[in-house]
């Protein structure tokens, strides 16, 4: 399997291998779950309280990211006894007004993401004064314990850009554009600050509408017409690496395409050339143990992390990678 940069912190993997024992990728291990979920046939594993756990992101419509890690959260669910409840919406005032929902239910734990921080604050004060729970996931790392969160669950932004700006050194880059396709962001900027932190060639940011896929291409694709000395662009989000490729098809550019995240077609382009590398934050993981963390908290008082995130990423995945991966990323678990 693919590689985990040493700065993503041998401690907390080894913490968190040994809670994910269910998450190997060996063979044995995948047959073994395989054997225990036919047994469980959709059954809880636990004679805990039907306790009801809501999810709350900053998804947009049809973004394939956020089915995964819905996928996750919901296996660890019936695994768990949780009614689990999923909302989103990318506008950060309505994904706060979904979250005062939530507690308005009166729900008993809450996962959010915090991709726009300052608009989510007061709704989870609110959760904080009501007693529920909250873990946040994917973004919003660095205001997750100010906020209240009992931990967060996903990857340190920064650190992922600095795990591409290292692999683009390692693939003799020397002038990259990093495409952001939502602005106010916060988890797209921290990943372009890490990619110019440590890559030793030049980053332009291109700032696209990530909701109009045909605006992003001409975007991308006017950028690399003008600019031909780009050998790289780098992609936020796993639906934007095949427009990049496109672009870069239709501009007659030879700049590599990479990205952050994975499903089926970023594996298909690791395999078939047409992409570089992409940045794996695995996200099926992120939302299995949300809720998991959730359950450990209301059955025993155990919080995991130690005050600090619990990493899922990143981890760089090749064309060497893109195979095994790829029975994975069809069934919608990577």
């Amino acid at each position: 399997m693919a590689r985990f940069r040493t700065w993503v912190g041998i401690a907390l993997a080894g913490a968190l291998s040994l809670s994910l024992a269910g998450c190997s990728s060996t063979g044995g291990k995948r047959a073994e779950d395989a054997r225990k979920a036919a047994s469980a046939q959709g059954k809880a594993a636990v004679n805990t309280p039907r306790w009801t756990f809501a999810m709350i992101t900053h998804s947009g419509d049809g973004d394939t990211f956020w089915d995964i890690v819905q996928s996750g959260a919901e296996q660890a669910a019936v695994k768990d006894n949780i009614n689990f409840l999923y909302s989103h919406d990318d506008e950060a005032q309505q994904q706060a007004q979904l979250v005062n929902a939530a507690i308005d239910k009166k729900v008993d734990g809450i996962i959010v993401t915090l991709a726009k921080p300052a608009a989510m604050k007061s709704a989870l004060d609110r959760a904080r004064r009501a007693g529920i729970p909250v873990i946040t996931v994917n973004s919003g790392s660095a205001e997750s314990k100010d906020f209240g969160a009992l931990t967060h669950v996903g990857q340190d932004e920064t650190i992922a850009g600095e795990a591409v700006g290292e692999e683009l050194n390692e693939r003799g880059r020397e002038k990259a554009v990093c495409v952001l396709h939502e602005q106010g962001n916060v988890g797209h900027e921290q990943r372009c600050d890490g990619v110019e932190k440590t890559f030793d060639g030049k980053v332009q940011r291109l700032y696209v509408n990530g909701t109009s896929m045909p605006d992003v291409q001409s975007a991308i694709e006017a950028k690399l017409q003008t600019d031909k000395s780009v050998d790289a662009v780098v992609t936020l989000g796993a639906p934007y690496a095949d427009t990049a490729v496109k672009a870069k098809q239709g501009a007659g550019s030879k700049a590599e395409i990479d990205t952050f995240d994975l499903n089926a077609k970023v594996a298909a382009g690791l395999e078939d050339g047409s992409l570089g590398f992409a940045v794996d934050q695995q996200p099926y993981l992120q939302g299995y143990e949300a809720v998991d963390l959730l359950w450990l908290y209301k059955y025993n008082a155990d919080v995991l992390g130690g005050g600090r995130p619990v990493l899922t990423g990143p981890q760089i995945i090749t064309k060497d990678d893109a195979a095994e991966l790829a029975d994975y990323t069809r069934r919608g678990t990577r």
